[in-house]
C-alpha cells in the first residue's frame, strides 16, 4: 500500500511563502479532495506533493522515502500528476499526448511494448476519446483537451493520481463523467486519488477525506460531514451558507447566501 505524506512542509512560489509548516497524511486507496478559497495554497500543495516544487523546509515522503531523493522516473512510475492548465507542443494528436503517459516505462533496453499500447487504448476508451484520437489537440474543444490530459495520466498507470481541478472547462455532464471515472478507478483498482475541486457539493459527494486549506495551512480535515459546516465555510471561504443533507447522496450540501437572499 503506497503512502504519501508531508511532514512540516513549507513551500514558496516565485519567492513568496505559500504553504507553511504543513503536516498531512493522504489516506491510501481513498479519494482526498483539497478545498479552499482562491490563493490559499491548494495548487501549490499539490505541486509539492507531486515533486514539481522543491520544499523550502520539511519533507514529502512517497512510500517511506523522501520524494526529492528519488529519481524522476521512479516517482513517475508510482505517482501521476495533472497540473492546472498544462501545455503541449503544437501538432500533437490526442493519441500522441496519451502515449506520453508511458514515457516513465521506456529506456534503451525497453521501447514501446504491447502493454504500453494496451494502457493507451484503455485510457482513450475510459475517457471516450477513441473516435477523436487522431485529431490534433489544437483542433478540439477545451473539454475534449482536458479529457485528453486525464487520459494521459491514466495511461501512466500509477497507484497515486494528483489532479488539479480535473473538471476545468467541462460542462456539468462531463464533470460528473470524469468524477465517476475517478471514483471507479478508486473503487475497482484501489488507486489513491488527490484532487483540487472548487465545487463544494461535488467535493462532498466524491471525497472520502476532505482537507480545507486557509492561508497555507490545514484549517480542517476529515470526512465531509466533519469539514463542511456553516462555521467552517464562513471562516475558510468568507461565505455565509446553509448546510443541508444532499437528497441524492446524503452528504453535506452547501447553499450559499448572497446579498440578494440574505436573511
Amino acid at each position: 500500500m503506497l503512502e504519501l505524506t508531508a511532514q512540516k512542509l513549507s513551500l514558496a512560489y516565485e519567492g513568496t511563502p505559500i504553504i507553511r509548516d504543513l503536516t498531512l497524511t493522504i489516506p491510501a486507496e481513498k479519494i482526498t479532495v483539497l478545498v479552499g478559497a482562491n490563493g490559499c495554497g491548494k495548487s501549490t500543495l499539490l505541486k509539492g506533493l507531486g515533486r514539481l516544487l522543491k520544499p523550502q523546509s520539511g519533507v514529502v515522503y512517497l512510500d517511506g522515502k523522501s520524494i526529492m531523493k528519488r529519481s524522476t522516473k521512479s516517482v513517475a512510475q508510482q505517482l501521476g500528476l495533472l497540473p492546472q492548465s498544462p501545455s503541449a507542443p503544437e501538432g500533437l494528436t490526442i493519441r500522441d499526448l496519451v502515449a506520453q503517459g508511458r514515457y516513465p516505462y521506456q529506456n534503451w533496453m525497453q521501447q514501446w511494448s504491447t502493454q504500453d499500447e494496451q494502457f493507451v487504448q484503455q485510457a482513450l476508451e475510459m475517457t471516450d476519446l477513441m473516435e477523436l484520437c487522431d485529431r490534433p489537440l489544437d483542433n478540439i474543444s477545451g473539454g475534449q483537451r482536458q479529457r485528453a490530459w486525464i487520459a494521459m495520466a491514466l495511461a501512466q498507470n500509477t497507484k497515486v493520481l494528483l489532479l488539479d481541478e480535473p473538471t476545468t472547462f467541462l460542462d456539468l455532464a462531463h464533470q460528473i463523467e470524469v468524477l465517476d471515472l475517478l471514483h471507479h478507478l478508486n473503487q475497482q483498482q484501489g488507486r489513491t486519488i488527490v484532487m483540487v475541486l472548487h465545487d463544494l457539493n461535488q467535493a462532498c459527494r466524491y471525497a472520502d477525506h476532505l482537507v480545507a486549506i486557509k492561508s497555507g495551512q490545514i484549517f480542517a480535515a476529515g470526512k465531509p460531514q466533519e469539514v463542511i459546516t456553516e462555521e467552517i465555510v464562513q471562516t475558510v471561504f468568507n461565505l455565509k451558507c446553509r448546510i443541508y443533507p444532499d437528497p441524492i447522496a446524503g452528504t453535506p450540501m452547501c447553499i450559499p447566501i448572497g446579498a440578494k437572499n440574505s436573511l
